[in-house]
């Protein structure tokens, strides 16, 4: 008895700290978050040079935002 009361105690527990970091964004909210500084290529230029130091390390191109992988060969 004093076992189940103490999974059911733990699993309560979990399921209030699961869900205590949800929250919804209200419209007038979303202006703050759709500001330039929130976007992750805010500079693009930055993004294309880090992208090309990478990729010639690497000695490979694309998979940013494709699956895939192997030799880079075309």
């Amino acid at each position: 008895m004093r076992r189940s009361r103490r999974v059911v105690a733990r699993t309560g527990l979990v399921l209030l700290l699961a869900t205590s970091g949800c929250s919804s964004v209200k419209p007038w909210q979303r202006e703050l978050l759709a500001e330039p500084i929130m976007q992750p290529d805010r500079t693009p230029m930055s993004t294309a040079l880090a992208d090309h130091v990478y990729f010639s390390r690497e000695a490979a191109s694309g998979g940013r935002s494709v699956g895939g992988g192997g030799c880079g060969c075309n």
